[in-house]
């Protein structure tokens, strides 16, 4: 048996693409699911904003989907479900508690706007590879339509 020697330690480079991934891929992984989440993020940003948009219009502009069935007047709980089905349409999961409607609101330092604020956690799908603090991100929209009178 061939004694061992530490030059030849020193010149063997089998297993170093090993160790250069072992180094590298957790840092490249970090970043890509950041780079995901942060879209995801933004994403259901849009969604709610979108969400609270076609909330307020429906508002302010008697639907039935918001509206009482015989007078067309606004009806707050017709439009907690209406706002609530168009967030699940986007894939936002909304409770009636994450939905503030409000049709006789100002908008601007106008009055006679309905309005319709949105509030919400983002919640990471790897939330120990993507450190977010504080159990999620805050995420909040809000939309004005002038009230058709």
């Amino acid at each position: 048996m061939k004694p061992f020697a530490l030059g030849t330690l020193a010149r063997a480079q089998q297993g170093g693409i090993l160790v250069e991934f072992a180094l590298v891929a957790p840092l490249f992984l970090g970043i890509l699911f950041g780079i995901v989440e942060f879209g995801r993020a933004s994403w259901m940003l849009l969604a709610l904003q979108q969400t609270a948009t076609v909330g307020a219009r429906c508002m302010a502009l008697p639907q039935s989907a918001c509206a009482s069935d015989v007078t067309y007047a606004y009806n707050a709980t017709k439009t907690v479900t209406y706002i609530k089905q168009i967030a699940n349409q986007w894939g936002v999961s909304l409770s009636s508690a994450d939905i503030a409607p409000n049709n006789a609101a100002s908008c601007g330092g106008r009055s006679g706007f309905s309005e319709v604020s949105l509030t919400t956690t983002f919640q990471s799908v790897v939330p120990r590879l993507v450190n977010i603090s504080g159990g999620g991100i805050p995420l909040s929209a809000s939309a004005c339509f002038p009230n058709n009178s």
